[in-house]
């Protein structure tokens, strides 16, 4: 067992003082969005075993079999599949679609025999891989995810009573739910953006005037779009954004994000589990480059319910987070005073990270860690420990 070291990324679009709540520090009064725990090598941690920090991703390379295990080396290569994350949103991120892994591969071959450069604004694919994700809220979380039904969708943008927005409602009425979401979505992302940004300017007033309305349908979704407007005036992402359904997360509720779905994160704190992975395709709520053309080859034009998960107990106390995909496995442990150790098998690599109370750890050799509320440790394949304490603990891990 090792303590990680982690980073916080400062994203514009990070709390000031959520992560530093979580981590017991004092707000420096920059953003501080997003803290890794893992071995991208963006910003891997790093973990001391008597001659100081070293990055994961440099003792991974190291010896690939006995930090990750045999059976995971196998199946994705040399290198820890998932990335874990506490990301703390005080802005919107930007709308945007992941793709899957076939689109991936064929993305970056492409562009690499293209010679784009890597850090080219207009780069989309950074990397050969997927981008899976799932986040769990640790505060009330707010958050795009998915497409509405057109039908409602087409609902919600009349009732604002912007002119300009009426041939997108009729288009949603008048095509198949794929048709309708995918011209919609061209022609938002296609708009002239002086007549755009004044269509957003009246969209949002009529927004926040709606959400103030007692009894108005969708007035926490009118509220959201307001915020997201203020953080973004006249971006043409707001009305790409009424496409799409609002949820508001509570406390351990979860979401699920494949590829092509669109989603935007809001505002709350949350962990996060992702694949590996850079690629990301934006649709709006940033100044960084839009390929329309591939976004709408890479997006699902398809209507479904946002999908909120609650995490699945098990007799041993362990609360799964379940997901289709093979590169993560997120579950919690809620540990009560006096209660019978858990173990926590070996064979493959482990994250755990407390975010309540405290944690105790206790590997097979008898040494011992303690965690508390913000702390992460990093468990190698080959280790078998015992999880006591009192509080709440993450692991993260890839599936069996």
């Amino acid at each position: 067992m090792n303590r990680l070291l982690n980073t916080v990324r400062p994203y514009a679009w990070g709390s000031t003082t959520a992560i530093p709540g979580l981590l017991g520090t004092a707000p420096t009064g920059e953003p501080q969005a997003e803290l890794w725990m893992g071995a991208h090598p963006g910003a891997p941690s790093r973990v001391d075993r008597g001659q100081g920090p070293v990055p994961l991703d440099t003792l991974i390379d190291a010896d690939p079999t006995a930090e990750l295990g045999d059976a995971t080396v196998k199946r994705f290569g040399p290198r820890l599949p998932f990335l874990l994350k506490v990301l703390a949103s005080g802005a919107p991120l930007s709308v945007q679609v992941h793709p899957d892994l076939a689109q991936a591969k064929a993305g970056y071959a492409d562009e690499e025999a293209r010679g784009v450069p890597l850090d080219a604004p207009d780069r989309n694919y950074k990397d050969a891989n997927h981008k899976p994700e799932m986040l769990v809220a640790l505060s009330p979380f707010d958050g795009l995810c998915g497409f509405r039904r057109p039908a409602e969708a087409a609902e919600l943008i009349d009732a604002l009573g912007v002119g300009a927005l009426a041939p997108y409602a009729d288009i949603l009425r008048a095509h198949p739910e794929d048709r309708a979401l995918r011209e919609v979505l061209a022609a938002v992302l296609g708009a002239e953006p002086e007549a755009m940004a004044e269509t957003v300017h009246a969209a949002t007033e009529a927004a926040d005037r709606l959400a103030a309305t007692p009894g108005t349908p969708h007035a926490a979704a009118y509220a959201a779009y307001a915020k997201a407007a203020r953080s973004f005036p006249g971006d043409r992402g707001v009305i790409a954004a009424m496409l799409l359904n609002h949820v508001r997360l509570q406390p351990g509720e979860a979401l699920y994000l494949g590829a092509g779905v669109p989603h935007a994160y809001l505002d709350g704190l949350g962990v996060e589990i992702m694949a590996n992975s850079d690629n990301v395709l934006r649709c709006g709520l940033t100044p960084k480059h839009i390929d329309v053309p591939e976004l709408l080859r890479i997006v699902r034009f398809e209507a479904d319910d946002p999908g909120v998960l609650r995490p699945e107990a098990a007799p041993d106390g362990e609360e799964l987070y379940a997901a289709p995909i093979d590169e993560f496995r997120l579950s919690r442990y809620v540990l009560a005073p006096g209660s019978d150790p858990r173990t926590l098998d070996g064979g493959t690599p482990q994250i755990l990270l407390c975010t309540a109370g405290q944690a105790r750890l206790r590997a097979q050799d008898g040494s011992e860690l303690t965690l508390d509320r913000g702390e992460s440790c990093w468990i190698p394949a080959a280790e078998r420990t015992e999880l006591t304490g009192e509080g709440t603990v993450f692991r993260a891990t890839v599936a069996a």
